[in-house]
């Protein structure tokens, strides 16, 4: 179980994320610095209870038209070998001690977690209280069995592309878009997807899609070694 502790952290969240997303190649800032607000997320548990799984929600209010964005992020004690492409930054957390943040799209964990998902064997958290499930976001798949975990993510300008040595892709839809109202269908082509909510800037409650699986040859329909 994931505990939200009520404390401190410095630079907080959002100042990382001032930094570093306009690094990013699907940023749509410019040159402009971002400011941002929180507008949503949910969190997902670590099974071993030692790293921290938030996908964050921000809109970035900086210019005439807000964008926003998904931000999967991990927060460890120590740093992850290998990692160090896909480190946002660091902070001092007033309960925790020193945090390393990465983009969760290069951390196995929130990887292995997400796939969980998914496959409907976990349950989205609410990104602020303790132990309570998030109802608003909803996975959803056809097919049976294990998915991949050995994703390597790719940034364009549409997103984040995870692809698996057999072919299997989840499409991370980086920059978020309402959808209209009533149920979200599968993307065309899609085996799963998961949705979510955030708010807009006026207030107003919205859904989008925050991922998409597209399922490669041979897999989804059964167990697989190394899974």
């Amino acid at each position: 179980m994931a505990v939200i502790h009520r404390t401190t952290v410095e630079p907080t969240k959002l100042e990382l994320l001032t930094s570093w997303l306009p690094s990013r190649p699907w940023y749509r800032g410019g040159a402009a610095e971002p400011r941002l607000a929180k507008a949503g997320g949910f969190r997902l548990d670590d099974p071993q209870g030692e790293v921290g799984i938030e996908f964050m929600v921000v809109t970035d209010i900086s210019g005439p038209h807000p964008v926003t964005y998904l931000v999967p992020l991990t927060y460890r004690g120590a740093a992850l070998d290998g990692a160090e492409h896909a480190l946002v930054g660091t902070m001092e957390h007033g309960v925790l001690g020193q945090r390393w943040a990465y983009d969760g799209c290069h951390d196995p964990v929130l990887l292995a977690q997400l796939g969980a998902l998914i496959e409907g064997r976990v349950q989205a958290q609410d990104q602020n209280v303790s132990d309570v499930p998030d109802r608003e976001v909803v996975a959803s798949r056809t097919g049976e069995g294990s998915l991949p975990t050995d994703f390597v993510a790719v940034d364009d300008q549409d997103g984040t592309r995870l692809t698996a040595p057999h072919g299997t892709t989840l499409h991370l839809h980086r920059v978020l878009r309402p959808a209209p109202d009533g149920p979200l269908p599968p993307s065309q082509g899609a085996t799963g997807q998961v949705t979510g909510s955030w708010q807009l800037p006026d207030g107003t409650r919205v859904r989008g899609v925050f991922a998409v699986l597209h399922t490669g040859p041979g897999e989804g329909t059964g167990n697989h070694e190394g899974v």
